[in-house]
């Protein structure tokens, strides 16, 4: 059973998750190469010298940003699935958690999109593992919500509802969050060829 965090220990991982946001809002706006460990201080409130005790180097905030993102989605996706109560409902439920992150998260969608490259080989690498098996946790679903459906034509489906679902860094803010999730929810599970019309939780 794991220990409780001691106060300082406590301390230090709040500061760390500071520093992530900063990164991810920093990144997102500059790009990695106009982002400096001296700014991310600045953000949260402490030195650069400081940003030293939490991470060696700016490489790798952005390998704990990416890889922590693919992390997520294919861990969380594959709980989506395993908690769902048919192909359908996990086709929904898939919809749901993705668009929960893309509302929450814009910021790392930008950096995932425009500095992946900048990871080093290793980690990029293994980001590139973690979007394949999410991607492939979807095709398996649609083909189970459709059996005649190819896996060639689930997977063409999965990434035009990605588009979707990642376009909010270009549109939050526009209209409430909760109404930009009904017209995406929507769109993208057209897109995944599910039937929308009696989903109770339609607003428009």
């Amino acid at each position: 059973m794991p220990q409780p965090l001691t106060r300082r220990s406590q301390l230090k991982a709040d500061r760390r998750h500071q520093l992530l946001d900063a990164a991810a809002h920093l990144v997102a706006e500059r790009g990695f190469h106009g982002v400096r460990l001296e700014d991310l201080g600045a953000a949260v409130g402490i030195s650069g010298p400081a940003v030293y005790r939490h991470f060696s180097n700016k490489e790798a905030v952005l390998v704990e940003l990416l890889v922590g993102i693919s992390e997520h989605l294919q861990s969380g996706g594959e709980d989506v699935v395993r908690s769902s109560t048919s192909p359908v409902d996990a086709v929904r439920g898939l919809v749901d958690f993705h668009l929960d992150f893309a509302l929450t998260s814009p910021g790392l969608i930008s950096v995932q999109g425009r500095d992946l490259a900048n990871l080093p080989p290793t980690a990029r690498g293994r980001v590139r593992r973690l979007q394949r098996l999410y991607v492939e946790l979807w095709v398996q679903v649609l083909c189970s919500a459709d059996s005649g459906r190819t896996e060639d034509t689930a997977r063409v489906q999965a990434h035009a509802a990605f588009g979707l679902l990642n376009s909010t860094p270009h549109s939050t803010g526009r209209v409430p969050d909760a109404a930009m999730k009904a017209v995406l929810s929507r769109m993208a599970l057209s897109a995944l060829a599910i039937d929308v019309r009696n989903d109770s939780r339609e607003t428009a």
